[in-house]
């Protein structure tokens, strides 16, 4: 009788018990990789901002090495004198985000305050450096909330008009493109507040005389430029308070105000948040034309999405600044890390930007005619833009 054919295969108790150990050990480690991954914070997340920082932190004559290292041709044009990068130096700073001789990377995760100087300066106007860097306040809740007495005779100064703007040859024809907004709605200037201590840029706020006043005068010179403009006045202060926020949660305050306008109003392109800076006038003013003006500052959120395209936008803004109003613009501040938004809202769109208009001592005046010089540029950018998309 023929019996069926049969295969048998040995394997080792041992050899087995290892398998099934370091399959296991495998998933869990895959599982525990992809939850490290997934729960951070979208700002902290990998970003194309932060791939970018990696390759410019290389110096041209470091890249050129690397090419180098598989065709020895591109080495050719270094100098005798130039040397290879420091790969230990390079893990270094990948692995502790401390720079080698910028002591900044370090104490500015050490002390209290420091890292205010951890913003990277993209575009340095006329007299910006790392001494006078915007610097945004943090009253506290009750600060923010206080209704002071305004400078009335000031605040006609936003009524005045310097220069008769004719009637505009383009419009938007009733459609709302930009969109203006405050999410530090609180932060005024001293010459409009009456019996106030000028010592201290956190007193500088209000609840009803502050910036929004200069987001409502910058929005009608658009307007006059032809641009239908949509000013957002929220009382941010009053939103944090009944939500039980502190100031540093203002901009997850505002980014729902921001949405809602934009589920709206689907021909909203612009977005600009106006603030004011808390330097104090020597920083934040400058003569043009025998005439006073309060400075501006272009912030870029690095951590944002749209990180690119707002920087590409500020760019512009500032070249075009510059060329009308020498020394108007400061520059453009990028922002990221521990200690800052680093988002700011700005990866709703990628034609959004923080403005920060003037500082705590700038006069209605001053802050009038830079408005006016904002809403002279930006209308020339957006119909320029407008015909090479036609």
């Amino acid at each position: 009788m023929n019996r069926p054919f049969s295969f048998q295969v040995a394997i080792e108790r041992t050899s087995f018990r290892k398998l099934m150990i370091a399959g296991v050990i495998g998933i869990v480690l895959i599982f525990l990789l992809v939850g490290f991954l997934t729960s951070f914070e979208a700002k902290y997340r990998l970003q194309s901002s932060s791939i970018h920082q990696w390759i410019t932190s290389f110096s041209g004559e470091s890249l050129v090495y690397v090419m180098g290292m598989e065709n020895a041709y591109f080495t050719q044009v270094l100098s005798k004198e130039s040397e290879p990068p420091s790969l230990s130096k390079v893990a270094f700073e990948l692995a502790t985000s401390v720079t080698p001789g910028d002591i900044r990377s370090l104490l500015g995760r050490e002390l209290p305050g420091f890292a205010l100087y951890d913003a990277n300066i993209l575009v340095a106007g006329e007299g910006t450096d790392f001494t006078n860097l915007p610097i945004e306040s943090a009253p506290p809740m009750e600060v923010l909330m206080a209704e002071r007495e305004a400078t009335v005779e000031n605040l006609e100064g936003l009524e005045t008009d310097e220069n008769k703007i004719p009637t505009p040859a383009l419009t938007t024809n009733g459609k709302k493109v930009v969109y203006i907004y405050h999410t530090h709605s609180w932060e005024s200037y001293f010459p409009l507040l009456k019996d106030i201590d000028t010592s201290d840029a956190n007193q500088a706020t209000d609840s009803k005389t502050n910036i929004t006043l200069i987001g409502e005068k910058f929005g009608k010179e658009l307007e006059k430029r032809g641009i239908g403009v949509e000013v957002n006045k929220t009382n941010m202060g009053e939103e944090l308070h009944k939500k039980g926020w502190n100031s540093s949660r203002a901009y997850s305050a505002s980014r729902p105000i921001v949405q809602s306008a934009m589920a709206n109003n689907q021909d909203l392109k612009f977005f600009f948040d106006l603030h004011r800076d808390s330097l104090r006038k020597d920083k934040t003013t400058v003569t043009i034309n025998n005439k006073a003006y309060a400075k501006t500052v272009f912030v870029i959120g690095e951590e944002n999405g749209n990180y690119q395209e707002n920087l590409k936008m500020a760019n512009m803004l500032h070249t075009l600044i510059d060329e009308k109003y020498p020394g108007l613009s400061r520059g453009i501040i990028g922002k990221q890390g521990k200690g800052v938004n680093g988002v700011y809202n700005q990866d709703l769109s990628p034609n959004s930007l923080v403005i920060e208009i003037g500082g705590v001592d700038n006069t209605i005046e001053e802050l009038s005619r830079t408005a006016e010089a904002l809403a002279e540029v930006i209308s020339d950018y957006y119909w320029q833009a407008e015909k090479v998309n036609n």
